[in-house]
């Protein structure tokens, strides 16, 4: 008996002991829900990381998407044939070896600078064109955001080019003279040309009005940063000695320009990233363009209303046949076939189209090395001042490029595009190459400030309001264009005849 009490305590034992330890480590319902939490913690954070990785990717990916598929590049020979037919412009080429046989041939004298500056002037303009052309087909590869920027940027490529050798040969009014000329070219002579020219096939096109609000307050940003070293000077100049006040403006200058130096990097941050549907032509918020009226179809509507009129009938037999022209020019795709993609054909290839960048890049830069030199020549003969060259005929030279890329894609209905162009061209000059010039000549030692001529601020600032006035509604139409070209035009008279002030001269001069 007492063995049998043992075994069977014994036997109870170990089931006691497993009753006892179930609960602790293998109880159903908590080890489920554990395990369903852990589950659905490391799905999410394994999700989120998936969608963090592929972020960047399909992010570059729609940037460097083409909105069309791209074609082969022809061969070399082909591509070669091509640069050199792009244009008519290309007879102008003949002007850079002509400029620089002057410029080392020809001993220094007003009238030998005049020839140089003409012949270095007709030069740049092909080579501008050339840039333009290059630009195209990189533009053609990439999405519509990034080419907008590509052309803003290689097409400001000329105005950097002059102003840099500008501020190493110490010409700091012509360096501030043709930036402020840049913007004013942009935003009314190129944009204006390209409302008119669209004008001319739409009665009204649209753009994205956020977008366009934006860029209006990128600028006026930029034109107050601007206008307050103006402002310093001229509420403080009573009371801080010239040399202090200099350095004071300088100090001002070199400040502004590193935090629109930051401005502009987070603005191609929203225009790339964060928000770059907004400066797509699909965006909901762009305006729909329309076309001019029929005038065939006006006199076809005016004749049935006076038969009817005449017969004194409205019947509804007549109805159909008035209004079955109207119905299928409304509903175009009621019939339509899907047609295939339309491919893109390249003229140069993408190594092709980089060389010629370069080659191009390297020749601007050494003929506006003689157009400067040539300038202060061209000056002394007394035909022509200084501000107007810088303002006026320097940005002509250098926006040649952008004109035509420009007016071309506006005429196409795509003026979303003109727009990237134009405005985006003026605000990359105003927030990128403006700080960074003045930038530039701080580490150079070259007084370059943002103290600019106060005519050439009061114009700049009051043609913006003029640009964001026009551009509120979303919508443009040919004679909103011809307002800013004529006033462009009425500027252009007035620096004819501008003679130029410098302020506190002897303090921010080399």
């Amino acid at each position: 008996m007492p063995s049998a009490a043992a075994e069977s305590s014994a036997d109870a034992a170990p089931q006691t002991s497993a009753v006892q330890r179930h609960p602790t480590f293998d109880v159903p319902g908590e080890s489920n829900t554990q395990r369903r939490s852990t589950a659905n913690t490391n799905g999410a954070i394994s999700r989120a990381t998936s969608r963090s990785s592929q972020r960047p990717t399909s992010l570059l990916r729609s940037l460097t998407m083409p909105e069309k598929p791209v074609g082969r590049a022809p061969p070399i020979l082909q591509q070669i044939r091509a640069i050199v037919v792009m244009s008519w412009l290309n007879v102008l080429l003949v002007c850079i070896p002509v400029s620089w046989a002057l410029h080392f041939a020809l001993p220094s004298s007003n009238s030998n600078d005049t020839l140089i500056f003409v012949f270095s002037f007709l030069a740049i303009i092909p080579l501008a064109k050339l840039l333009a052309f290059a630009t195209d087909e990189l533009s053609m590869r990439v999405g519509q955001t990034l080419a907008g920027l590509l052309n803003a940027t290689l097409g400001n490529a000329v105005e950097l080019i002059v102003a840099i050798i500008a501020l190493v040969k110490c010409e700091l009014q012509i360096v501030q003279s043709s930036l402020v000329g840049s913007i004013l070219s942009n935003l009314l002579l190129v944009l204006g040309m390209c409302f008119f020219a669209g004008g001319t096939r739409f009665s009204e096109q649209g753009f994205g009005i956020s977008v366009t609000q934006l860029n209006s307050s990128l600028l006026i940003l930029s034109v107050i940063g601007l206008l307050i070293p103006a402002a310093f000077h001229f509420a403080a100049d009573a009371q801080i000695p010239d040399n202090e006040e200099a350095t004071d403006i300088l100090s001002v200058s070199h400040g502004t320009a590193i935090i629109l130096l930051f401005i502009y990097g987070s603005y191609l941050v929203f225009q790339l990233f964060s928000h770059k549907t907004l400066y797509d032509d699909a965006h909901p918020d762009v305006f729909k363009s329309t076309r001019y009226e029929r005038r065939e179809k006006k006199a076809e509507n005016g004749a049935v209303i006076a038969q009817r009129e005449a017969n004194g009938s409205s019947s509804l037999t007549d109805q159909p046949l008035s209004l079955s022209p109207v119905a299928s020019h409304e509903d175009p795709e009621a019939n339509t076939v899907a047609e295939p993609e339309e491919v893109e054909e390249p003229q140069m290839s993408v190594p092709m189209t980089i060389g010629l960048l370069a080659v191009v890049t390297v020749l601007v830069a050494v003929t506006a090395e003689f157009l400067v030199d040539s300038i202060n020549g061209l000056v002394d003969t007394g035909n022509i001042n200084r501000e107007f060259i810088g303002v006026i005929l320097l940005p002509i030279v250098g926006n040649a490029a952008e004109h035509v890329t420009a007016v071309t894609v506006s005429v196409k209905d795509k003026l979303t595009l003109s727009l990237g162009v134009a405005v985006g061209s003026s605000i990359q000059i105003a927030l990128f190459v403006i700080p960074f010039i003045v930038t530039l000549g701080w580490i150079m030692g070259k007084p370059l400030s943002m103290l600019f001529d106060p005519f050439e601020s009061i114009v700049l600032f009051f043609s913006v309001l003029v640009v964001n006035y026009v551009v509120q509604d979303g919508k443009s139409n040919w004679l909103e264009g011809m307002i800013l070209m004529c006033l462009y035009i009425i500027l252009a008279l007035t620096f004819w005849f501008y003679p130029g002030v410098t302020e506190l001269g002897r303090q921010l001069m080399c």
